[in-house]
């Protein structure tokens, strides 16, 4: 009789629990539905308010120049439909720009995956690797139907229109003697400027997943990546890099991404960490990388990559992507070199994993600022951040309390944030064809703080009341890699 009820009691616990997570589902379910719906319908009222497509009518120098994720390309014979004929297009630059989108791509997968993976203990190597290459999946798919053409349309100041919805009106072959071509980058086919913009997109919320590595369910993640692609890189991408853009009317300046990508990515990965919680038994026993030498390789793939990242940001293979790849080597060095001998005098050895994150910071300061200044502003930004990123990643982050496990807030957003605000300071009208502006550069900041923080924080608090977040105590113990995927590392 006892046995006969307990298993009574067990077949009612479990019916509860599957209703439960039903209902779960249906209401995530229903709330994407919802957003698709706003999400639509906001993009036609833009697009209905807008006299013509970004491409109607557009030409190379109507832009502002400055502002964008690819400032500055050359005049082109560009029609009033966004055509160009095909014999017009630059074999040069379109060469440079292919191998500059498989450098930005390399930077994660492999570059990110093994720099993150190597910094996990070894029960959740595998785990950590599949962020990345989830997120790269994730966000290629998201990119083609929708993110490009959110991001790179006139649509409103906010947001773009869906005139590229699904590629529409993208030409990709020349038989009929002419391929479509974007404001930004007049020299190359679309294809390959909105490839090229889609590996931007790939790696900034492949860089949040360091913030919550150990502990983060993978189908949280899955949806987190997919929510945040398009209510937060999304608009934010647009309010910058795209000329009809809030932000850029007013003259914040982002080259390749200090703003758009890490700030964006830092501040998110910051909530992501505060509301995740911490990993189990943090601060209070050793959680040591398993593998600096991947680390270390990562690191590598991620310097050599960026200038993709950078110089590709150019737009074309001219004196002003040679400049933006220079100063990236400069202050990259500077960065490492600071973050090491600060390292070395507080705790007496220079370790390789803090020359490694020193250069990253490098990378990432000098990413908005490579297209505007010249070597005097590369040594001081490499320099600053290579400081400022070490104390992010150990005073501040201690003083905080706070588990961003893989010190994505510390690197990234201080980085970022370091890197805006001195391209206020450095940048020069005689290669950006701009002045800078400390005040605009602080506005940027604040705006995307503040913007970036906030929905970061409802969209995991719906996660967290939806689905749930973390996975349970006796998983995290076990570790993700077999918990979540059934394989682990001997």
């Amino acid at each position: 009789m006892k046995n006969a009820a307990s298993q009574t009691c067990l077949c009612v616990i479990d019916d509860v629990f599957e209703k439960a997570s039903l209902m779960k589902i249906r209401v995530l379910s229903s709330f994407l539905l919802s957003l698709t719906f706003i999400f639509s319908m906001f993009s036609s009222t833009c697009s209905a308010q807008t006299e013509s497509p970004v491409l109607a009518g557009a030409t190379a120098t109507s832009a502002p120049a400055s502002t964008s994720a690819i400032p500055e390309a050359a005049p082109s014979a560009m029609n009033k439909s966004g055509m160009i004929a095909a014999d017009k297009i630059s074999a040069g630059d379109t060469a440079w720009m292919m191998t500059s989108t498989a450098l930005v791509l390399l930077m994660t997968i492999p570059g990110l995956a093994l720099f993150y993976t190597g910094m996990v203990r070894k029960k959740n190597a595998l785990g950590t690797m599949a962020h990345s290459l989830a997120t790269t999946c994730i966000v290629t798919v998201l990119w083609v139907v929708l993110g490009y053409s959110l991001v790179f349309t006139a649509g409103s100041p906010f947001l773009g229109s869906m005139d590229r919805f699904m590629l529409h009106g993208v030409s990709f072959l020349k038989e009929a003697g002419q391929l479509s071509v974007h404001q930004l980058a007049p020299t190359i086919p679309e294809s390959v400027f909105l490839m090229f913009q889609m590996t931007f997109a790939i790696i900034t919320p492949a860089l949040i997943t360091g913030a919550f590595a150990e502990r983060m369910k993978f189908s949280a993640l899955l949806l987190f990546i997919t929510l945040w692609s398009l209510l937060v890189y999304v608009p934010v991408a647009h309010w910058v890099w795209e000329p009809a853009g809030w932000l850029a009317a007013r003259g914040v300046l982002d080259f390749a991404g200090g703003t758009v990508v890490h700030i964006n990515a830092g501040v998110s990965g910051l909530v992501a960490a505060l509301i995740v919680g911490p990993r189990l038994g943090f601060g209070k026993e050793p959680m040591p990388p398993h593998n600096l030498l991947l680390t270390a390789i990562g690191a590598s793939l991620l310097w050599v990559g960026w200038f993709g990242f950078n110089a590709g940001s150019a737009g074309a293979a001219d004196g002003r992507a040679g400049l933006a790849m220079l100063v990236t080597q400069v202050a990259t060095a500077m960065s490492a070199l600071a973050w090491m001998f600060v390292e070395w005098l507080r705790r007496g050895k220079p370790s390789v994993l803090g020359i490694v994150s020193g250069a990253v910071a490098g990378l990432v300061a000098i990413t908005p600022a490579s297209g505007f200044v010249d070597l005097t502003g590369a040594l001081v930004i490499g320099a600053v951040a290579g400081v400022a990123c070490y104390w992010g990643s150990t005073s501040l982050k201690s003083m905080g309390g706070y588990d961003d496990s893989l010190d994505v807030f510390g690197v990234h957003a201080i980085g970022g944030i370091v890197g805006a605000l001195l391209t206020g300071v450095f940048a020069l009208k005689s290669i950006g064809g701009v002045d800078g502006s400390l005040a605009t550069q602080a506005f940027g900041v604040i705006v995307t703080v503040i913007y970036s923080g906030a929905v970061t924080a409802i969209i995991l608090w719906l996660l967290k009341v939806s689905i749930g977040l973390r996975v349970n105590k006796e998983e995290e113990r076990e570790g993700l890699d077999l918990e979540l995927h059934g394989e682990h590392i001997l």
